[in-house]
């Protein structure tokens, strides 16, 4: 990877260090970003979580997932782990690890010192209680909450009024992983600093956007939290609402926190609201049901949970953005589990030329096409007609014009979760949502969910391994649209 220049010293608390969340991406974030030199030696991990392990049960428990330390970086993850200590800590009521936690912590009130919140929403509000009665959030204390904050607008709003009794909004860091993705920063790059698109970035140059979020698991050991979310409140809430922002917000001012984070709210609330008079028409819900992924049998969802649920694994939804901009312009949100394969990727699907002066032999003039993929090969192609070489006529291609990360770029760039926590060091709030937008995008999410609470709704099926229920299709067919299910820069 890239030598990058190093962050200031700090410390580091984990909490539910032994679950996936640290155990797959918090430690091997801060694993890699210690490898390239970006964290300074003096920096300190503390890992803290109820079960009773010593610090080198906890790195040998860590090693399994850091793939790096199975293909010849032994010596490497040896020394990563001085920088790493375990502290058996329930964050639910005293007890001796919030003690020992405070003495980790207390010789260096000036140093910068990030919690990770890597649990339960529920629990959020009281562990931050605690770092308030322990004294432990000091003047550099930055707090980093995992989604979903809330699984509502009341819920939402209670927790952040809990967390803000402790720390002040410039130091909470509410993270969605989608917001450090390559792909994803670059888009207002794309956007805002090509003369090409700026000018057909509106309802006059383009006919519709597209964002899919696909998932090709199911539910597995999550399936217990996931039927009381459901892909609305798990996909819908934050990641695709907030992709939806960056394509859809106005040109900030500038690239700071604040500018930015404004421009994203005011298209969260010019979201027109979906009702139980026009959720049937607007949104489509299904569960996955028995299939075939890769070639292996799938038992469908009802199957795994082991008894009747109306929770949604699929949502597809024809949102509209009531302002000058996009009016006319419908954005298709659609995310799934069981899917025919796992992708993120935007659409941004430009309107037809308004004549055809061509005549070609063979070939249909399409309309161009942008295709920008978060995963799993994060890349950007514009798709455009041009003539196939040779005589004989006019014979027309449609061809991507392809920017592939992996392909155009020799150095390796960190994943989302490293940048995501290199920003909090260094206390950059871009990258995350603010308060208002988080309560914005569930009040938008409050009324869908509201509408079927009412029965204004149908659960439909589809096999898993497919792109969906045939429902999803005619939710653009009626507007003579489709998905675009190609594979990438097809």
């Amino acid at each position: 990877m890239t030598k990058l220049v190093p962050v200031e010293p700090f410390d580091i608390v984990i909490f539910g260090a032994t679950g996936d969340l640290a155990k797959r991406k918090l430690i091997p974030a801060l694993f890699h970003r210690w490898c390239d030199g970006q964290i300074p030696n003096d920096t300190r991990i503390i890992a803290a979580s109820r079960d009773k392990l010593s610090n080198q049960q906890y790195c040998d428990l860590a090693a399994g997932h850091i793939p790096a330390a199975k293909s010849g970086f032994g010596e490497k993850w040896e020394e990563f782990c001085t920088l790493l200590h375990y502290i058996a800590l329930d964050v639910e009521g005293e007890n001796p690890g919030w003690t020992e936690l405070s003495s980790h912590l207390a010789p260096d009130q000036d140093k910068i010192r990030l919690f990770y919140l890597a649990l339960p929403p529920s629990l959020y509000g009281s562990v931050c209680a605690a770092i308030g009665a322990h004294q432990l959030n000091s003047k550099n204390a930055r707090i980093i909450l995992e989604k979903p904050i809330g699984s509502d607008y009341d819920s939402a709003r209670k927790i952040n009024d809990c967390v803000g009794e402790v720390f002040a909004e410039n130091h909470i860091f509410r993270i969605d992983h989608y917001l450090g993705k390559e792909t994803v920063q670059n888009l207002l790059i794309l956007r805002f600093a090509n003369s090409l698109f700026e000018p057909m970035w509106n309802a006059g140059g383009i006919d519709h956007v597209q964002i899919t979020v696909a998932e090709s698991l199911g539910v597995g050991s999550r399936a217990g939290y996931y039927d009381r979310a459901g892909a609305l409140r798990d996909m819908v809430q934050n990641h695709l609402l907030q992709l939806a922002c960056l394509v859809a917000m106005e040109p900030p001012a500038s690239l700071d926190a604040e500018e930015v984070r404004t421009e994203k709210l005011k298209v969260l609330r010019a979201l027109r609201p979906i009702t139980r008079e026009t959720v049937a028409k607007e949104v489509v819900r299904a569960q996955y049901e028995s299939g075939a992924i890769d070639g292996q049998a799938v038992p469908g969802y009802l199957e795994q949970l082991g008894h009747d649920s109306t929770t949604e694994t699929f949502v597809a939804i024809r949102a509209h953005i009531d302002n000058w901009r996009w009016a006319g312009v419908p954005f298709y949100l659609r995310t799934g589990k069981c899917m025919k394969a796992k992708r993120s990727e935007i659409i941004i699907q430009f309107k037809p030329v308004p004549h055809d002066i061509v005549g070609a032999v063979e070939g249909t003039i399409h309309p161009n096409r942008l295709v920008i993929r978060l995963q799993p090969d994060e890349g950007v192609k514009l798709m455009l007609m041009t003539k196939d070489p040779g005589p004989g006529g006019v014979r027309l291609r449609y061809v991507p014009l392809n920017l592939s990360f992996a392909d155009d770029f020799e150095n390796g760039y960190p994943d989302a979760y490293e940048r995501l926590l290199m920003a909090v060091v260094r206390s950059n709030l871009s990258l995350f949502m603010r308060r208002d937008e988080v309560e914005a995008a569930w009040r938008w999410v409050d009324g869908i969910a509201h509408a079927w609470n009412k029965g204004h709704d149908k659960m439909y099926g589809y096999a898993s391994g497919t792109d969906g229920p045939s429902q999803a299709a005619l939710l653009l067919a009626r507007e003579e649209r489709e998905w675009f299910d190609a594979p990438f820069g097809q």
